[in-house]
């Protein structure tokens, strides 16, 4: 009789290694957690044959669990990564000794390339006898493919700074993207650390227990404590590892939108000399809430308490990437201001107003370190700095791009110990306007970045 496509995924007689049925409570306590499990279970015989799939297996394949029953990796991988997976797994079951934690680039018959993170062990009979493998992967594509977006981008920065050959553009761009690296960094550690610490090892810690018990499972489940309390904890486990999968996609979506920042602002430097960018109505919030976002990480490690203090306002007439490499880098600015506070009384206020003189400004204040009033006249000079770590480029650059833009960058500040102002004004958008001034090609351009409320 055939499984019904809904059906949960069957497990064969063989894997037991003899011709009985697997006891009914084990086998539906594997049914659950091989239908539930979202990561790509398998075990297989000595031939390397599937016995038992789970259904986010199955269903990566386009087939159903009872389907995949008899096939090999060769039925769907290209050869090379077909016979590396046959020959590891005939090593495993040869020697006894476990694959784990194994980065696999799997190749596809179309030519799709995918990545997983593998762990194979020995499947063994009541006597330990060796009858086939057991496994688990972790699709990691996504992660792969963001690690190769950042060393592509990397390569982009170096490439735009040998181009521009202007040791100010080169260092400002650097300054920038730097800004965004560091919230990359901080993002790829909190995942390697989920990884590193995920719940997938009490997967091997379940299994080993029914084998152990495997002589008298009903007599386990009927009177031994950790029998009653498993079906529970094979659910509890299940649903930590969604929330696992869950929290891995939103860290890699927000790589994937730094990155892409990153790609914008090397654009951005590389196309000045040539094409202008697109003038569009910016809305101001949607600015903030995405530097905000870049900035996130840092600012929560500077225990800084943002306020926003958001007015109704026309949207700007501003380029996009130009107004976030400004906020981005006026937000690092301030953070880094407060550092001579204590890390209570560390507060940043993200203001937007109206003007009478049809313009709109986004303010950036803090209530750090202050200005000295002869500074005020210096502070957007190619070069001029105060900190010992500082370069003098990024106030220079964002004064340059909030002119290119038909605005202006200003500071202010009562001295001293008093905190500082920075205000950024920008036209406002005119009813009617065009949408841009300039067109890019659709092969330049790079999608925006989507606001988010972070802080």
């Amino acid at each position: 009789m055939s499984q019904h496509p809904d059906a949960p995924p069957a497990v064969p007689a063989a894997m037991t290694g003899s011709g009985s049925p697997i006891p009914q409570i084990e086998s539906l306590l594997l049914q659950a957690f091989l239908a539930s499990i979202p990561d790509h279970i398998y075990f297989k015989d000595l031939q390397s044959r599937f016995l038992a799939v789970s259904q986010a297996k199955a269903t990566r394949d386009n087939l159903t669990p009872a389907q995949l029953i008899g096939k090999t990796d060769f039925d769907f991988f290209a050869e090379a990564h077909a016979r590396k997976a046959y020959d590891d797994e005939q090593a495993i079951i040869r020697t006894g000794q476990p694959m784990l934690d194994k980065l696999e680039k799997e190749t596809w018959p179309d030519g799709r390339v995918t990545w997983v993170l593998t762990s194979k062990l020995p499947l063994r009979d009541d006597l330990g006898k060796v009858i086939g493998t057991f496994g688990i992967s972790k699709d990691v594509t996504k992660s792969v493919e963001t690690q190769k977006a950042l060393e592509e981008a990397n390569l982009q920065l170096m490439e735009a700074t040998r181009q521009a050959g202007m040791a100010e553009v080169a260092t400002g761009v650097l300054h920038n993207v730097g800004n965004v690296l560091t919230s990359i960094n901080v993002t790829a550690n909190l995942l390697s650390d989920r990884f590193r610490d995920s719940k997938v090892t009490s997967i091997f810690k379940v299994c080993a227990l029914l084998r152990d018990q495997s002589a008298d499972l009903p007599g386990f489940f009927a009177k031994d404590p950790r029998g009653a309390k498993l079906p529970g904890y094979l659910e509890n486990l299940a649903n930590a590892l969604d929330q696992e999968r869950t929290e891995t996609m939103s860290d890699l979506g927000t790589l994937l939108k730094s990155i892409d920042h990153v790609k914008d602002i090397i654009w951005m430097q590389q196309s000045y000399a040539s094409v202008a960018g697109v003038v569009e109505p910016l809305a101001l919030n949607e600015a903030i809430e995405d530097a905000i976002k870049l900035s996130n990480n840092a600012l929560l490690r500077h225990n800084v308490h943002v306020t926003r203090e958001f007015a109704i306002t026309p949207p700007a007439r501003a380029e996009r990437h130009k107004v976030l490499q400004i906020l981005v880098n006026l937000i690092s600015n301030a953070k880094k201001a407060m550092d001579v506070k204590e890390p209570s009384q560390r507060r940043m206020i993200l203001r937007i107003e109206n003007t009478p003189q049809n313009t709109v400004q986004i303010k950036v204040i803090d209530n750090g370190v202050g200005i000295p009033p002869d500074n005020l006249t210096k502070i957007f000079s190619h070069g001029f700095t105060t900190r010992k770590d500082g370069h003098g480029f990024g106030l220079h650059s964002s004064a340059n791009a909030a002119k290119q833009m038909g605005g202006s960058l200003s500071a202010f500040s009562q001295g001293p110990g008093k905190g500082a102002t920075f205000v950024l004004e920008l036209p406002a958008w005119k009813e009617g306007e065009s949408n841009s001034l300039a067109v890019k090609s659709a092969e330049q351009a790079f999608a925006p970045i989507s606001a988010a409320r972070s802080v």
